[in-house]
């Protein structure tokens, strides 16, 4: 047999097992399509081609991505800032403290040495009285009858005095002519003197007795003004009780107060001070009248005293509180908003020359009604950030922003 034709039968033999087995691939493929050898032959060309265009269209990237020009990074754009320059402003430093409202001399009134009933009273708490003026009267049904008797006694010692002091008189006249014996001489001498000691018996127990009468009499001291009146008609007093009446000497009025320990340093006697009441608006002018020696060790107080001009409206007991201005000077005032604050204290914000917010710490002296005053860390001049200062570090470089424009 010739060669050729058993090389084509074997070809035909392979072609029909192809044909069996991958039925789906072969299908719809003409029946007379080249050999297994001849299709791999034509599939190359194929992927050599695909790589080409591969290659093509990554060459093209390459080149268009070459061509664009690089981006250029955009630097951030510095915060936009509020300032204000600090200038100096007019500040006092004061020194406040509260307490409530007291008579400075306060005087208590009762009875004294005699027990009884409360029969009248004259006077009412917030009356102003004269020294000596009778307030109340206790009652005198026992005592006046013992005073009007020792008077009647007193009236027959004084008598029966002046009766002996005649008769011993009579009796020296008559000595030289020997018509009374020297024995009833001297008798009638010494009736004489009995009688006069009987009188000043009788005037010393009546004026005891007047003394006790006059002591149910309740009179004030002093002239001033009636705080409190706690005597009722009928009500029966013994001496040592409580007291009847309560007055304040000439009227005068005080405030007491308390201070804080580190505050106590900066006041002195006679500093002015304003002493304001709850529900009065005006203030009322005084002065330190005195500052106490010691401080309590608990509440780390101290005591102070603000003397007081009388007036009706400054009723003991009323809770007030005093400003005493300490000092005055100049220093730069800055709104609330520039002045923060951390662990290591009070700072500020200022713009340098070259647009950079620098941190600095500053003392404060204060709050005034304008913002807050600075004691130290600051110049007169220099520009304070006033809004954003939060959001701020040291050393940041910032944009001012033109006055009367809000920053963000």
């Amino acid at each position: 047999m010739d060669p050729r034709s058993e090389q084509s039968l074997e070809r035909d033999a392979l072609d029909e097992k192809i044909h069996w087995i991958e039925p789906e691939r072969t299908l719809g493929r003409p029946r007379d399509l080249p050999s297994v050898a001849g299709a791999s032959n034509f599939r190359r060309p194929l992927f050599i081609a695909a790589a080409v265009l591969v290659l093509v269209a990554a060459a093209l990237a390459w080149r268009m991505q070459a061509s664009r020009p690089a981006a250029v990074a955009a630097a951030p754009v510095p915060p936009l800032v509020s300032v204000t320059v600090a200038k100096l402003s007019p500040v006092t430093a004061n020194v406040s403290f509260s307490g409530s409202i007291r008579a400075r001399y306060e005087m208590p009134v009762g009875a004294e040495a005699e027990s009884g009933r409360v029969a009248a009273i004259y006077v009412e708490a917030g009356d102003q009285v004269a020294r000596g003026q009778l307030l109340a009267r206790l009652d005198t049904s026992i005592l006046g009858p013992q005073v009007a008797r020792l008077r009647a006694s007193l009236e027959e010692a004084r008598a029966e005095a002046e009766l002996a002091g005649a008769e011993s008189r009579r009796a020296l006249a008559v000595a030289a002519a020997g018509a009374l014996s020297a024995e009833e001489i001297e008798r009638r001498r010494s009736t004489a003197v009995t009688k006069d000691a009987l009188v000043k018996v009788a005037a010393a127990q009546l004026a005891e007795a007047e003394a006790r009468l006059g002591r149910t009499e309740i009179r004030a001291p002093e002239a001033g003004l009636v705080l409190s009146r706690s005597a009722l008609i009928g009500q029966t007093v013994t001496p040592g009780g409580d007291p009847l009446f309560r007055l304040a000497r000439g009227g005068e009025v005080e405030m007491a107060g308390q201070v804080a320990e580190q505050d106590l340093p900066r006041l002195a006697v006679g500093q002015a001070a304003e002493v304001t009441l709850s529900g009065i608006d005006r203030p009322f002018p005084g002065k330190v009248r005195l500052l106490g020696a010691v401080i309590d060790p608990t509440t780390r107080l101290g005591d102070v005293r603000v003397s007081l001009t009388p007036d009706p409206n400054l009723r003991p007991g009323a809770f007030a509180r005093a400003e005493v201005v300490v000092n005055r000077a100049e220093r730069p005032v800055l709104p609330e908003t520039a002045v923060l604050s951390d662990a290591n204290g009070s700072y500020v914000y200022v713009v340098d020359a070259a647009q950079r917010a620098v941190r600095r710490r500053v003392e404060l002296a204060g709050t005034e009604s304008t913002g807050i005053a600075i004691a130290s860390g600051l110049e007169p001049g220099e520009r304070v950030v006033t809004t954003a200062g939060a959001y701020l570090r040291d050393g940041q470089s910032v944009r001012i922003a033109p006055a009367g424009a809000g920053a963000s």
